[in-house]
């Protein structure tokens, strides 16, 4: 069982332990379990001694059926977010008190925007050793991260996209394609706004930086400047502004949304034929 130095169960062993003794308190075999939720009971026996990660569908259905109250959707969830680096969660967790959140890349596609293909390609690049489950535990940070914006009071998105990040391909040239089709998707969106900085405008204030600048609702700002699997925190009012300002003069140089739209859909087209061909 995996424990901590101080030898307390983590999350990923008590889902484990959890999902153990419901089944043995329910009197199922792992068969018994696996006709009755519709999973593989070899897939079921590996999270139980914890050989796998559970995903979202497993735990949802457990909850379902043991009617245990999201116990194990919330064990899941402490398991991804102890995951990721603490800058990750705590970089989430503003998110979710932002009412405005505005995002320069100047090389890969903002998280809020990518689909789970481009973000695991992305991760196994970013994470080499490092195991498939770990992999994926970042991938599903990522997209509940996502969630935010699919809320009714969701905060307003603005994010400037370096033509570079467009440019640069992934491996596979039609899971390219999609994530620039979620890209155009999202930006039909009444509070979601992309815009494109493109190659011709030469020099700019944010070139080779990446930025997120969020409006709390309380009224404050905070800058989070990424760079190689680290980030750093501006909070202090002169920093906010600092940012802010290079974020203006970044925005004042891009495309027009529409003219964004169709640089987009240029990429798109681009990558259909790499993908075809």
């Amino acid at each position: 069982m995996e424990l901590y130095e101080d030898d307390r169960p983590t999350p990923s062993a008590m889902l484990s332990r959890r999902m153990r003794r419901a089944r043995e308190g329910a009197g199922l075999s792992l068969r018994g379990l696996s006709e009755k939720i519709h999973f593989p009971y070899g897939f079921l026996g590996r999270v139980e001694r914890g050989e796998q990660p559970a995903t979202e569908a497993l735990v949802k259905e457990l909850d379902k059926f043991f009617r245990a109250d999201s116990l194990f959707t919330e064990l899941l969830d402490m398991v991804q977010e102890l995951s990721v680096p603490d800058y990750n969660r705590d970089f989430a967790r503003r998110e979710r008190e932002s009412v405005r959140i505005q995002v320069f890349t100047s090389s890969l596609v903002p998280g809020l925007l990518q689909t789970p293909e481009y973000a695991r390609e992305l991760f196994r690049t970013t994470m080499q050793g490092d195991p498939d489950s770990k992999v994926q535990a970042h991938v599903d940070f990522r997209m509940k991260r996502q969630r935010l914006l699919d809320a009714e009071d969701a905060p307003f998105y603005w994010a400037i996209l370096d033509e570079a990040v467009l440019r640069r391909p992934t491996k596979d040239r039609g899971l390219m394609l999609q994530q620039v089709e979620r890209i155009l998707t999202m930006a039909q969106r009444p509070r979601v706004t992309i815009q494109v900085l493109p190659f011709r405008q030469a020099l700019h204030p944010m070139l080779g930086g990446s930025v997120s600048l969020l409006t709390l609702k309380n009224g404050g700002g905070i800058a989070y400047i990424e760079s190689f699997a680290t980030g750093d925190t501006a909070d202090s009012p002169k920093r906010f502004a600092a940012f802010s300002q290079r974020f203006d003069v970044a925005r004042s140089m891009s495309l027009p949304e529409d003219e964004s739209a169709e640089i987009l859909r240029y990429y798109a087209k681009e990558y259909e034929h790499a993908a075809a061909g």
